[in-house]
């Protein structure tokens, strides 16, 4: 385990960042943010391991298929990769504040030498014992002041570390996410991910899809939902919005120009679509957003 001493941490004076984002962390780990959030986020996916923690103001609650799981200063949420889930505000006048992880599964297999490919978490609830508290705290410390630090990849590994390993204390595998890279996909739903990685920039229709696939629209929406664990559309939108934060981190192009080449229809659209998968205008995210 990593021993570092650490001044204790302070309340910060959230009030002084009410625009969407407060700090937005690239590494090769994935991503790291501090979000103010007012509003939901969509039904949504991530290829990465998902770690969510209250850090002040409301409540709020993520949604895992059918079961909903609180977010506040006891209980973080923890969602493995490609689970489909949701974001819910208890009260839009009182903003929710929030440490968010994006955990590669790659990269942690490589700090962890696991043999747990997925990062698959046991359970989604997470205890924020006073260990949990302490890497959070020291995390949130390092983003808010917004420099790279040879510190912050160790702290995110030992922070999610901690809360794997807890997750499977009382917790049973998210079978979603089992499916991810360990079994034998049906040559028609490889032939439509082909197709969507090769194309997701254009205004692609289901039933287009779904013929080139050699199915019928239902056959299709069943199958691939079956192997995959979420539905063509979710998988569509998930590689859209990983092409907009990297042109938007890795490009100059203005967000109307990345809205045309994504195939939006405008600014205005591709505006909502970013806004209630990822969380916050793209804009915002620009703007606070660094690469280690």
């Amino acid at each position: 385990m990593l021993l570092v001493r650490w001044h204790v941490w302070e309340p910060l004076a959230w009030e002084e960042y009410m625009s969407g984002a407060i700090s937005v962390h690239h590494g090769e780990f994935g991503r790291a943010a501090l979000y103010e959030l007012d509003k939901p986020i969509i039904t949504h996916a991530h290829r990465e391991a998902h770690l969510i923690f209250w850090l002040d103001g409301g409540a709020g609650r993520v949604r895992i298929g059918d079961e909903v799981h609180p977010i506040d200063r006891n209980r973080g949420v923890a969602v493995s990769p490609w689970a489909p889930h949701n974001f819910e505000i208890e009260d839009p006048a009182n903003p929710l504040i929030t440490l968010t992880l994006y955990v590669k599964p790659n990269w942690f297999l490589e700090q962890n030498r696991s043999n747990d490919f997925a990062l698959a978490f046991g359970s989604a609830r997470i205890d924020v014992t006073t260990v949990v508290s302490s890497w959070v705290n020291r995390l949130t410390s390092l983003l808010m002041d917004q420099e790279s630090s040879d510190l912050f990849d160790p702290f995110l590994f030992e922070t999610t570390r901690q809360c794997y390993e807890q997750s499977w204390t009382c917790g049973q595998r998210d079978d979603t996410a089992s499916r991810f890279g360990r079994g034998f996909l049906d040559f028609r739903v490889r032939r439509s991910i082909g197709l969507m990685q090769q194309r997701f920039r254009e205004d692609m229709q289901i039933d287009w899809l779904a013929k080139e696939s050699g199915l019928s629209r239902p056959h299709f929406f069943k199958l691939f939902k079956k192997q995959m664990g979420i539905t063509p559309n979710l998988y569509l939108n998930t590689l859209r919005a990983e092409q907009a934060i990297d042109d938007l981190m890795g490009t100059r192009s203005t967000v109307t120009d990345i809205a045309y080449d994504l195939g939006f229809a405008s600014q205005a659209s591709f505006t909502r679509f970013f806004t209630t998968n990822v969380g916050i205008p793209p804009s915002d995210y620009r703007r606070v957003a660094h690469i280690a």
